[in-house]
């Protein structure tokens, strides 16, 4: 059975928003049955054991049988591939929805998550209030040109993939910045994703960790 690692607890302002939430969706959507492995933030992050599965102490990791992987893209990617619910059979569609998994993670997401920590944590700071200004339209820029692609679609590549799923989370950081106002498809696609069943059960169930932890 699949094992996924994820904290034990993070503080409020981002439980919900940990990348254990992705491959976790990812095996809901498809109707596999994990476990999951819950670690502390410090001790656990870098005792030799964790280290030797997730070098940089991070979550989430996953082992599969044998098989020990980390990086939430690199996690979804190998879920992905058990079924072409989430990536197609063709080469050409499993090239382009591997193309948007990557695309979430490098064009979108920098900017995207180190202006939701200045954001969440950092706001009253003065090199943040220099930095935000330029991340803002760095974010306005990529949301811009990511409502292009689905203006008139529901999905990047016209019905949802692991392309759509790591857009979304990487998305759900705008929250709270005001930003995907200005987006409405941008807006209207991340309460898609969000709205998807498989997509429920996952933040439930990481968010039923924090809560125990209390």
């Amino acid at each position: 059975m699949i094992t996924i690692y994820a904290y034990k607890w993070v503080p409020p302002q981002v439980q919900g928003l940990v990348r254990d939430l992705r491959p976790r969706w990812a095996l809901e959507e498809l109707g596999i049955p994990y476990t999951e492995k819950l670690i502390g933030l410090g001790e656990d992050q870098a005792s030799d054991w964790y280290r030797a599965l997730q070098p940089f102490g991070q979550v989430p990791a996953m082992e599969d049988d044998e098989l020990r992987l980390f990086e939430s893209g690199s996690i979804v990617l190998h879920i992905a591939e058990k079924s072409e619910a989430l990536l197609p059979k063709d080469e050409v569609g499993r090239k382009r929805v591997t193309t948007w998994i990557f695309a979430a993670l490098n064009s979108i997401e920098p900017p995207v998550q180190e202006l939701a920590l200045i954001h969440l944590a950092y706001s009253d700071q003065e090199w943040a209030k220099g930095r935000k200004p330029m991340l803002e339209e760095w974010v306005k820029k990529r949301l811009s040109q990511l409502a292009k692609v689905l203006d008139g679609k529901d999905w990047l590549e016209g019905r949802f993939t692991a392309g759509d799923l790591m857009m979304v989370t990487v998305l759900r950081m705008l929250k709270g910045t005001g930003l995907l106002d200005g987006e409405p498809v941008i807006k209207a696609y991340l309460e898609r994703g969000e709205a998807r069943p498989a997509f429920q059960r996952a933040l439930a169930a990481q968010l039923a960790a924090f809560e125990k932890a209390a």
